[in-house]
């Protein structure tokens, strides 16, 4: 059974997100929380397994809460939903440590297949998605300091191999792992098991995350 935080100034869309997730035979709803200080308050209490965030709040804001819970080192995924036409700010959540977001307007059963995705501790965003976006708003983003010219210098890339090095290149470029196997010819599962090693040895909490890694650290840049 995944439980679920739900994080929302309006409380007819926290009432909405409900009554889908409670049609659902794996899913329960924790709680629900107005703002950014009730949601890490009730992520400290409840330990939900994903957090539906949203940015916009008064006081203080989905991004901020995001952050403060990641850091709590607390199981607990966030999933941001925002209205993405009009909000860029949903890239300041991934750097945060959100493991995705998804538009507020998304079809019922993407919000509910990227729950459960959060929850198994996968991506929800799709990699050439996250790159297009990324790409499209770079000059919003801020640097997370200043990158070493030659790119495999960066601390946290160091303890790459270098088919780690260049299978995190190919994954900040959009490459699925089908996409990796086919052009690198290498097994799937050998695809899998240097994803898993480059996150455990970069510290990515999963493939979203080590998108902008590629970015932060150069080896892949905006077109």
């Amino acid at each position: 059974m995944t439980t679920v935080l739900i994080v929302d100034d309006q409380p007819m869309q926290r009432f909405g997100f409900r009554m889908l997730l409670e049609s659902q035979d794996d899913m329960t709803v924790a709680g629900e929380a107005g703002n950014g200080s009730e949601a890490i308050r009730m992520t400290a209490e409840l330990h939900p397994d994903v957090v539906l965030m949203d940015i916009r709040m008064p006081g203080l804001d989905g991004i901020e809460a995001t952050r403060r819970i990641v850091a709590s080192g607390d199981r607990t995924r966030v999933l941001i939903l925002t209205t993405f036409d009009l909000d860029e700010y949903a890239y300041e959540g991934l750097r945060a440590g959100a493991s995705g977001f998804l538009i507020k307007d998304a079809l019922p059963e993407e919000l509910l297949s990227g729950i459960r995705a959060v929850a198994s501790g996968d991506a929800v965003v799709a990699p050439s998605l996250t790159r297009r976006l990324l790409d499209t708003y770079a000059g919003h983003l801020p640097t997370a300091g200043s990158a070493p010219a030659d790119p495999s210098a960066h601390p946290r890339l160091t303890s790459l191999t270098d088919r780690e090095r260049e299978i995190l290149t190919v994954i900040g470029q959009g490459w699925t792992n089908a996409e990796i196997s086919t052009r690198l010819h290498l097994a799937e599962s050998t695809v899998k098991t240097h994803v898993g090693r480059i996150l455990a040895k970069t510290g990515a909490r999963d493939r979203v995350q080590a998108v902008i890694l590629a970015y932060d650290t150069k080896l892949v840049r905006p077109s």
